[in-house]
């Protein structure tokens, strides 16, 4: 699974952006909590998931 590209998310409109971003920031903390209680997870999805949280937080700003 390759790292999202920053075109693939640049048409997104604010409210698709703040709706990810919702999302994205759930999915990490499900990802930390899972971790926590040593269940089986696979630890790249922590790098995917906060990349494209960085960029989306990114173009929100602009």
């Amino acid at each position: 699974m390759p790292l999202k590209k920053f075109k693939d998310i640049k048409h997104l409109t604010n409210s698709e952006i703040e709706e990810k971003i919702i999302k994205l920031k759930k999915e990490i903390f499900d990802l930390k909590l899972q971790q926590a209680t040593r269940q089986n997870i696979k630890p790249h999805l922590f790098k995917h998931k906060k990349h494209e949280l960085a960029q989306l937080l990114t173009i929100r700003k602009y």
